[in-house]
């Protein structure tokens, strides 16, 4: 029996960056001989042992026959005569098919350790086009590694993958669970640059595919495409370090411009609206959470008023905040201006603007919320007033709140 550390552990370790996760491979075993060492069997497609002590994963080596349409169909042999190099080959990227062993030899059969210095990412067989997973998870690295590039011949075979519909064959949790992912990485725009680049983008996500080529009013967006504007969007979600739910409302928010009329543009009325209705469609499609599905809903109805809101006085004000729900959730409405904070910023010479709109909202809502609620409410049912009277009366409370912070600020409107 020979163990050796694999995949991304000893990528991640030649590029000198911390090691999150270790995966190891067992050469010559029986799954009943680690039983007897003690390992516990997790794996349900192939059989992968977790440590009595440490708890890390370990794979017996295995190779997979294609067997069906999907990253489903394979047919997965573990017997204890398949060689290291013979798992390796079944690996998806030449960087991540390299192994270490106890004594720290690096195995490197097909090319990974030259393929990270060259920057590059390219698959290791023909057997790349099995799983149309590979593809998501390539550009998820490439958002990850946002100075590697696609060798030709792989993007070649990712462009014959999507042609021969194995992308179409992808169940919607697993098309989520990698670009949520890939979401989170240093540099977002670059997974859907892949993607587009091979035609996945236009398969998975239409409605995001199309806002490329769309025109946009320049003394507002000096970038002019939309789709540029988006990437922006999303790499400056990551500069700022937005949680997820962020980052899918910063790649939803413009949905609609995709929609609007030819003989509309490059002004897009009405496109809020008509991004809430895609975003909904999205997001049942893939599977994505409730919580994310809202706030990404209330980014793509509110963002244009948001940025204007310096403009409103303290009617507009308070009816901007109730449209939110920022009065109940508080934390949701941050996440909301940071997503707006990230599309203001997210234009071509405004990367290190401020975005003052941010602040302004957070002391109007925090000046809302002081107002003594309570006390007014008590105070109102002893003049024998009830319900919606009641209501009223706090109501009038918090516009006079905020017409007393507005005159202050010197930003009072009658908007």
């Amino acid at each position: 029996m020979e163990i050796y550390q694999v995949g991304g552990a000893v990528r991640d370790a030649l590029l000198g960056l911390p090691v999150q996760d270790r995966d190891w491979v067992v050469v010559g075993a029986t799954p009943d001989e680690l039983v007897a060492q003690g390992f516990l069997p997790v794996g349900k497609d192939f059989p992968v042992f977790l440590h009595p002590s440490s708890r890390e994963e370990y794979a017996l080596a295995r190779t997979e026959r294609k067997t069906a349409q999907g990253y489903r169909g394979f047919a997965v042999q573990a017997q204890s005569d398949v060689t290291l190099e013979e798992d390796l080959a079944r690996r998806d990227l030449t960087i991540n098919a390299m192994a270490q062993s106890s004594d720290g030899r690096l195995i490197d059969p097909y090319g990974g350790q030259a393929d990270l210095q060259a920057r590059v990412f390219r698959h290791v067989t023909a057997a790349f086009a099995e799983d149309p997973v590979r593809i998501l998870r390539l550009a998820r690295f490439a958002a990850r590694f946002p100075d590697f590039s696609v060798v030709p011949e792989t993007l070649a075979l990712m462009r014959q993958m999507v042609d021969a519909g194995e992308v179409d064959a992808l169940v919607p949790e697993r098309v989520w669970q990698e670009l949520s992912r890939g979401l989170m990485q240093a540099r977002p725009s670059r997974m859907f640059e892949v993607l587009r680049s091979c035609g996945a983008l236009a398969r998975l996500l239409p409605e995001v595919e199309r806002l490329w080529g769309v025109p946009q009013r320049a003394e507002y967006h000096p970038e002019v495409d939309t789709g540029v504007h988006l990437m922006m969007v999303l790499d400056m979600s990551a500069q700022l370090q937005a949680p997820l739910g962020v980052r899918v409302a910063c790649l939803m928010h413009d949905l609609g411009k995709g929609t609007t009329p030819a003989h509309l543009l490059p002004r897009h009325i009405g496109h809020e609206e008509r991004s809430a209705r895609l975003l909904q469609a999205v997001c049942q499609r893939l599977r994505v959470p409730v919580d994310f599905k809202d706030l990404a809903d209330q980014v793509a109805r509110e963002h244009g008023n948001i940025h204007r809101s310096a403009e409103l006085g303290p009617q507009a004000l308070l009816r901007l905040l109730e449209r939110c729900d920022a009065l109940r959730k508080p934390a949701r409405f941050d996440e909301i201006l940071l997503a707006c904070e990230c599309d203001a910023r997210g234009r071509l010479g405004f990367a290190l603007e401020p975005y003052p709109q941010r602040a302004r909202l957070q002391a109007a809502l925090a000046l809302v919320l002081s107002v003594p609620t309570a006390g007014i409410a008590a105070q109102a049912q002893l003049q024998g007033l009830k319900g919606e009277q009641i209501g009223e009366k706090v109501r009038r409370a918090r516009l006079q709140a905020l017409a007393a912070w507005g005159q202050d600020t010197g930003t009072d409107s009658q908007a």
